[in-house]
C-alpha cells in the first residue's frame, strides 16, 4: 500500500484550483445543511468525485499520467495492454463481437490493444468506450485519432450501458475503487457508519448510527474468522453488487476482465489493518485526508473481492479467475514480450518497466485481476500461473 504524505508534503493548489475546490466544498455543504447536518461518506464521496461540472471526474483536469495525480499499469507501459490484448483475443476467438471498455483513461490501453490484436489478427467489430470524464474522453479521441483509419474506425463512445448484451470482454481498469463507498467504525461490538459533518469552512468525521450486522455491515463481522477491535476502521462499499449486476447484464457471453487493487475479504478486514485502505491522490502523492483539496484530488478504496465474487454469482457470472498481476502478465507473454527487443537501450527499458508491472514491492501483487465469464468454454490463459479463487 502506498504510504500516505503528511499535508505540508502536498504541493498547493494552484489559483484555479482553489476556486473549483472552494465551489465544490460549498456545493457540499449545502448539501450538509439540507441534510441536517450529517451526510454519509458514501454521498461525500458522491459529490466530491461526480457532481455535474464540479466532481473531481466531471470537470476538467489532468488526472492521470505524470502530469496527473496518479499513474495506472497501462502508463506505466504497453506490456501491459498487449498482454491484456492476448487475452481478449482468446476470448474473441470463441466468442467474436466486441470490446466494452468501462473508463478508459487517457485511451491508451485501448489504442494500444487494438494495434495489438490487428498484429493477432484478431479484431473486434468495435470497440467500445463508456467515460464519465469529459476530459478524459476528449484525450481518448485525440488518443485513437493517432491510429490507422481502420482501426479508428472501430472505436465508438458510449453515453451508457449498451442495452443489447454483447458478445466478446468488458474491460474495467482500476474503475471498481472508484465507487463511492462507506466508512465504518467497529464500536461495542457493532458497527457505526462513520458520516461528515461541517467545521467552520472545513468538515470533519462524525459517527452516525449503527449499521445492521446482516445488511451492508455484515461482511466487517459475521462473515469473518476473528473478532475486530473496538475503534476498527474501515471501507465497506454497497455499489458493488448493483455495478457487477448492471454490467453484468451487458454480457451475453465472453468475460469480464476487472483490475484494481484489492484483498479477499479475510485480509481486507485484518485487525491489523486497522485504519482502512482509503487513499487520496492528489500530483502524485498519497495522502489519507479526502477533506482537503476537495474534487481536485481523486478519493479511492481498496476492492474486496470477496464481494465481488459474491456479486458476480448474484448476477449468474461464473468466477473465472482471480490472481495477482504478476502472475496475469505471466500467464499472457511478457517475459516474452520483453525478450523481443535487440537494442540494448530499447530492452533495458521494457525490463524496467515490466519489473514495476510484476515486482512485490511496486504494482505486482497489490494489484489483482479478476475474470467474471458467462457461456464461454476455454481456461483463461492470463490465469493458468495462478488460481487463487479459494481465499475468496
Amino acid at each position: 500500500m502506498t504510504a500516505s504524505a503528511p499535508h505540508s508534503m502536498l504541493p498547493s493548489l494552484s489559483p484555479d484550483e482553489e476556486r473549483h475546490s472552494s465551489a465544490a466544498a460549498a456545493l457540499i455543504r449545502e448539501r450538509l445543511s439540507a441534510a441536517g447536518g450529517w451526510l454519509s461518506f458514501e454521498q461525500f464521496m458522491e459529490l466530491a468525485l461526480y457532481a455535474p461540472g464540479l466532481g473531481y471526474y466531471s470537470a476538467g483536469s489532468v488526472k492521470i499520467g505524470a502530469s496527473g495525480d496518479f499513474v495506472t499499469a497501462p502508463e506505466v507501459s504497453d506490456l501491459f495492454s498487449r498482454c491484456v490484448a492476448q487475452q481478449c483475443a482468446d476470448v474473441l476467438g470463441e466468442t467474436g463481437g466486441e470490446i466494452l471498455e468501462l473508463g478508459a483513461g487517457t485511451g491508451r490501453m485501448a489504442a494500444t490493444v487494438l494495434e495489438a490484436l490487428a498484429k493477432l489478427g484478431v479484431l473486434p467489430d468495435r470497440y467500445a468506450i463508456l467515460e464519465v470524464s469529459a476530459d478524459l474522453a476528449e484525450r481518448q479521441r485525440e488518443r485513437i485519432q493517432q491510429l490507422p483509419q481502420s482501426l479508428r474506425d472501430r472505436v465508438v463512445w458510449l453515453e451508457r450501458l449498451p442495452e443489447t448484451p454483447i458478445r466478446g470482454v468488458i474491460l474495467a481498469n482500476e474503475v471498481l475503487d472508484a465507487l463511492p463507498f462507506r466508512r465504518v467504525v467497529v464500536r461495542d461490538g457493532g458497527v457505526r457508519e462513520l458520516g461528515v459533518g461541517a467545521q467552520g469552512e472545513g468538515f470533519v468525521w462524525v459517527e452516525g448510527p449503527a449499521i445492521d450486522d446482516g445488511a451492508a455491515g455484515g461482511a466487517l463481522l459475521s462473515d469473518l474468522p476473528f473478532a475486530l477491535p473496538d475503534g476498527y476502521t474501515s471501507e465497506i462499499c454497497p455499489r458493488v453488487g448493483p455495478w457487477i449486476a448492471g454490467v453484468g447484464q451487458c454480457l451475453d457471453q465472453g468475460a469480464l476482465l476487472l483490475f484494481d487493487y484489492g484483498l479477499p475479504r479475510a485480509h481486507y478486514y485484518h485487525p491489523d489493518r486497522s485504519d482502512g485502505t482509503l487513499r487520496c491522490f492528489f500530483k502524485q502523492r498519497a495522502h489519507d485526508d479526502p477533506f482537503i483539496n476537495i474534487a481536485v484530488q481523486d478519493i479511492t478504496a481498496w476492492v474486496d473481492f470477496t464481494r465481488v465474487a459474491e456479486a458476480a454469482l448474484d448476477a449468474d457470472l461464473e468466477v473465472a479467475g482471480f490472481a495477482t498481476q504478476a502472475a496475469f502478465l505471466l500467464g499472457n507473454g511478457i517475459e516474452a514480450m520483453t525478450a523481443e527487443a535487440t537494442d540494448v537501450a530499447a530492452h533495458a527499458k521494457l525490463a524496467g518497466e515490466a519489473r514495476r508491472l510484476l515486482l512485490p514491492g511496486e504494482m505486482g501483487e497489490s494489484f489483482k485481476v479478476m475474470a467474471l465469464c458467462r457461456n464461454l468454454q476455454q481456461p483463461l490463459r492470463g490465469f493458468a500461473y495462478q488460481d487463487l479463487r479459494r481465499s475468496l
